[in-house]
C-alpha cells in the first residue's frame, strides 16, 4: 500500500519585501538591518493579519536568516512593495495550510496588498516621533533619494 502525497492547490497570496534597513531604539535613532527573524530584502508571503489592530502585525511565510521556512508574526511597517502573487512553492502552500490561510482570488490578494502598502507607509512614519537620524538609511528616506540599494559604510 503507498501513501500518495497530494501537492496543494496553488494560491493567491500578498507578497511583500522585509526593509533593509529599520528603525530601532530611543526615538528611531539607531539602525538594524532587516529584522530579527528575516534578513533586509528577503520576500515573505502575508497569509493573516489582524484587521482590530489596524494591520499593524501580519503573519507572514518566508526564509529566516537560517535559511529554514518560518511562519512569524511582523511588523507590517518592516515590509514593503506588497504585491499580489500566486504560490506555487510547496513549503509555503503547505504552511499556509498548516495555519487555515483561506483561498483568495487574485483580486482580493491585489486589494490587500494595496491596502497593507498604505499602511505599512503611514505606520513607518508614524512609529517614532523623533526626527531620523543623520545619514539615515530606513526605508523611507533610501526610497526618496531614489538609492534603494546603497548600503552603510
Amino acid at each position: 500500500m503507498t501513501v500518495e502525497s497530494v501537492e496543494p492547490e496553488p494560491m493567491w497570496l500578498a507578497a511583500a519585501n522585509v526593509v533593509r534597513w529599520r528603525r530601532y531604539g530611543d526615538g528611531g535613532q539607531e539602525l538594524r538591518p532587516g529584522t530579527t527573524s528575516y534578513r533586509g530584502g528577503a520576500k515573505v508571503y502575508v497569509v493573516d493579519t489582524y484587521p482590530g489592530m489596524g494591520h499593524e502585525q501580519v503573519t507572514t511565510i518566508g526564509r529566516a536568516r537560517s535559511g529554514r521556512w518560518i511562519t512569524v508574526d511582523t511588523g507590517s511597517r518592516h515590509l514593503h512593495s506588497f504585491r499580489a502573487k500566486q504560490v506555487f512553492a510547496s513549503a509555503v502552500l503547505r504552511r499556509a495550510d498548516a495555519v487555515g490561510v483561506r483561498p483568495r482570488s487574485r483580486e482580493e490578494a491585489e486589494e490587500l496588498a494595496a491596502q497593507l502598502e498604505r499602511l505599512a507607509a503611514e505606520y513607518r512614519e508614524t512609529h517614532h516621533g523623533a526626527p531620523h537620524p543623520t545619514p539615515c538609511l530606513c526605508h523611507t528616506c533610501l526610497t526618496a533619494a531614489g538609492s534603494e540599494g546603497v548600503s552603510p559604510g
